[in-house]
């Protein structure tokens, strides 16, 4: 069974009929564990005739790409890292046109085309702008997967419409397309695919299949043949293996480690004395302990019993470690530093002295509303920092955030994260599709789709009104809606029913970012956050709700004092007569 993905590559450039070869190409097959979590990357770029110094933008676009690509974050996506890379290849190569000779003629400066590929897991992710090409071999023929961009005008004359370093800003093509086993992808500039038959070029691809180098050399030979005056790059990447599905790096980090047993108060573990069992569940058992050797006290968390042989369950109890270790915040939980070997499964975490939020609230019902605020804006910026990572909490209660004794509301647990660059890899499919609590999970994730930022807004916002109202703004009306017009149904609980000391435009923010629909919620948590200090001109006129809503008894009591001042003024009228 093979557990990688391994591939065979061909490549071949030259000059062909001009003097100075202006196209650039590359390849790198990482080492695991760059090859699961970034997997492989090809490209090419081809520099504009026009211009004398394109072939120095080609080579920075593609050797830019290789280097960068597999320096950003592995929390990414691969859309994610590539389009951020390419991006600042573009502002580069567009700067140095603007301090040269050639700001005035952008044609002459640092502009190149660009076609690359980045395989990882069953998945090719395809990245381009111009008019090289990407082909997968279909058969006896090619099937091209790129549009070129290059823009055709009167009297056979064109020109390219889109490229590299061009623009301040770029605009790039990306299309995902899942792969099979002998699927075989050809990366060619218009000197070779404007001049060699798609037949011919799958045909030299079955006579050399055992060396896709001389493929491409026969190739690019057959377009210098037929009258190519351009540079002549192909590059042939063939699929030999794929890896299963659940191949990734978190199961290869637990594997082979056994479960840690339940723990006793002054047991030795690991290098770790137990001194208290803080909170068993059906999920984890979570212990005070002290590191013997540091003598500092740290939080153990060791997998239940019942799902030691949950695969899917052991790949979201290693998450949390493996998400706290790429996350620096001084609002999310930090993991111990790996000092000694691990003889079993556990995650060894920071001890926070302090309380939970969820305690919190039982202490301070119906909180003041400028200590609400302070605690959602510091575990917004706790959020905001796994999103910057492409992250997803998904899991955010107040059982998950801690209140220091310093002040400082820190975010822990992360095993329900959904992580961009993990979820491409196949990881985590076999969780739950409530990825949460119910009471706090956005209404999305009951009907099957995918989370985003505004769903961890959401459980953001709802842990807001319940810490000023002590309540759901939809009770538990939200986990029992499995339709798109159940959740068009469900009624919010105006925050002002329950505190008349509200501003109506602070329940006009809750009211926006706790909406059932995630497009109509805040786009951004910072919005929300300006919302709640700053009056909303669009909630700042909003009509409070009649006084028979908002407070019945005081109502009545008006009635009846009404009522009274009548039936007195009667009878002193009756008195008179």
């Amino acid at each position: 069974m093979p557990t990688q993905l391994k591939v065979t590559a061909g490549q071949h450039s030259e000059a062909g009929r001009k003097p100075v070869n202006q196209d650039f190409h590359g390849l790198i097959i990482p080492r695991e564990p760059q090859l699961g979590g970034k997997g492989i990357a090809i490209a090419l770029a081809d520099g504009i005739s026009s211009s004398e110094v394109s072939q120095v933008a080609a080579q920075a676009a593609v050797t830019n790409f290789l280097q960068d690509y597999y320096c950003t974050s592995e929390a990414w996506s691969v859309k994610t890292a590539a389009e951020r890379v390419l991006a600042a290849a573009n502002s580069w190569l567009h700067a140095q046109t603007r301090g040269s000779q050639f700001r005035y003629e952008v044609e002459r400066g640092y502009v190149c085309t660009f076609s690359g590929l980045v395989l990882k897991s069953a998945t090719a992710h395809l990245f381009h702008v111009g008019d090289a090409r990407i082909y997968r071999v279909s058969g006896k023929s090619l099937e091209q997967l790129t549009i070129d961009h290059r823009v055709r005008i009167a009297g056979g004359e064109s020109y390219l419409g889109r490229a590299l370093g061009i623009n301040p800003q770029l605009e790039i093509d990306y299309l995902a397309l899942p792969v099979e086993i002998g699927d075989t992808f050809v990366l060619a500039t218009d000197g070779v695919h404007e001049y060699v038959a798609p037949d011919f070029t799958a045909s030299a691809i079955r006579e050399c299949a055992d060396d896709l180098d001389a493929a491409a050399r026969v190739i690019a030979q057959e377009a210098y043949r037929r009258g190519s005056p351009d540079n002549l790059t192909v590059q042939i990447l063939r699929i030999d293996e794929l890896p299963p599905r659940a191949a990734n790096e978190l199961q290869q980090q637990y594997a082979g480690l056994p479960a840690a047993p339940l723990l006793e108060p002054r047991m030795l573990f690991d290098g770790y004395r137990i001194l208290e069992a803080l909170h068993s569940s059906s999920r984890s058992h979570v212990y005070l302990a002290l590191d013997e050797e540091t003598q500092q006290k740290v939080i153990l968390k060791v997998p239940s019993i019942d799902l030691r042989d949950d695969p899917a369950y052991l790949e979201s109890f290693m998450m949390e470690e493996w998400v706290a270790r790429r996350v620096h915040s001084p609002h999310l939980a930090r993991p111990l530093p790996q000092t000694r070997p691990r003889h079993y499964l556990y995650v060894a975490a920071e001890y926070i002295e302090g309380q939970s939020l969820a305690q919190w609230m039982l202490d301070h019902p119906r909180a003041p509303l400028e200590a609400v605020r302070g605690i959602v804006e510091q575990v917004a910026r706790g959020l905001r920092a796994l999103h910057r990572l492409e992250m997803l909490h998904q899991d955010l209660r107040p059982e998950n955030i801690i209140i220091a004794s310093d002040g400082t509301v820190k975010i822990i647990d992360f095993g329900a994260t959904r992580v961009a660059g993990l979820a491409e890899s196949g990881a985590g499919e076999g969780r739950s599709p409530i990825p949460g609590t119910p009471q706090y999970a956005a209404p999305e994730y009951f009907l099957g789709e995918p989370g985003s930022v505004r769903s961890d807004l959401f459980s953001l916002a709802v842990i807001a009104y319940r810490m000023l109202t002590a309540d759901l703004p939809y009770g538990v009306e939200v986990a029992k809606t499995r339709s798109r017009l159940e959740q068009i149904r469900l009624t919010y609980e105006p925050a002002l029913r329950h505190r008349r000391d509200l501003p109506p435009w602070v329940d006009g923010a809750l009211k926006k970012a706790l909406h059932p629909d995630p497009q109509k919620r805040y786009a951004e948590i910072s919005e929300f956050l300006h919302d709640l200090r700053t009056p909303n001109p669009a909630f700042v006129n909003q009509a409070r709700p009649p006084l028979l809503e908002r407070d019945p008894v005081a109502f009545w009591k008006g009635v009846s004092a009404l009522l009274a001042l009548i039936v007195l003024a009667l009878l002193i009228h009756l008195l008179r007569r």
